[in-house]
């Protein structure tokens, strides 16, 4: 999978993108990251990529020269995607479907995206300041994503949660593929709480059920202990998935845990 990134500070993508699972994929060759500066397309002395907004008002704009001159020169793998607030709301969701559709190498289908892929992979143009110039959005990429709803000062963060989260998922990057399988949201749901040695640790036990070898009761523990984390923390998720069923609830009942339905 190609990923390309297109940004005023490629040396913080580039730097995170060395580390831990990404950067093992990077140099396994699972993963071919490119990382863009914008400032090296801005025909200006002072490599400025921003200006001040038609009609007035605070803060910069990214002009859209720079911008479609990195694009055009770069040709980076589509769909070229822009982080802004107004974007598509990125979840676990859309990261399955752009890891899929980057192994797959076909078109990104429903939601954000177009069918005008050569290669595996995607690309993202971060953007800074007020925003960037609205004919970017409008002729130059293939759409939105945005990350959540709150203000960040770039779309470099956003870039990294969208890399991450998808990288992740790209066959051979995490040594146990059941990991990713088992993650919250991926079924709609929390994921259950984890522990590990000491059994006992400052008067605190480890849960008897996981310590008695009894691999169904475990794994009905940890369906009871997603469904109900869920029910507390996110009652939203419930609702989404239509709310419980007779066997979820049957479930919470066998371990005691206390809910309405």
């Amino acid at each position: 999978m190609r990923i390309e990134v297109f940004t005023i500070f490629p040396r913080a993508v580039d730097e995170f993108c060395a580390e831990s699972l990404v950067g093992r994929a990077r140099q396994e060759g699972l993963v071919d990251l490119r990382v863009h500066d914008l400032r090296q397309w801005s025909g200006d002395p002072r490599r400025s990529v921003d200006d001040s907004p038609f009609g007035g008002g605070a803060g910069m704009v990214l002009a859209p020269g720079p911008i479609f001159a990195a694009v055009e020169a770069a040709q980076p793998v589509r769909p070229l995607y822009l982080l802004a607030p107004a974007g598509e709301q990125f979840d676990q969701k859309m990261a399955q479907h752009l890891a899929s559709v980057g192994r797959a190498g076909g078109a990104a289908g429903e939601g954000v995206g177009s069918d005008n892929r050569t290669e595996p992979g995607f690309s993202l143009i971060c953007g800074r300041y007020e925003g960037v110039d609205e004919r970017i959005a409008e002729h130059l990429v293939d759409g939105s994503i945005s990350v959540g709803d709150f203000v960040l000062a770039g779309g470099e963060a956003a870039a990294l949660v969208v890399i991450e989260a998808v990288v992740r998922l790209v066959p051979g990057v995490m040594g146990n593929a059941q990991s990713a399988e088992d993650e919250s949201f991926v079924s709609g749901l929390l994921e259950y709480p984890h522990y590990t040695r000491p059994a006992v640790f400052r008067g605190y036990p480890v849960p008897e059920v996981l310590l008695s070898g009894n691999h169904q009761e475990v794994d009905a523990w940890r369906r009871a202990q997603s469904l109900y984390r869920t029910l507390l923390r996110r009652p939203d998720l419930i609702e989404r998935r239509g709310g419980l069923s007779d066997e979820e609830s049957r479930l919470l009942e066998r371990f005691g845990f206390e809910f309405r339905s």
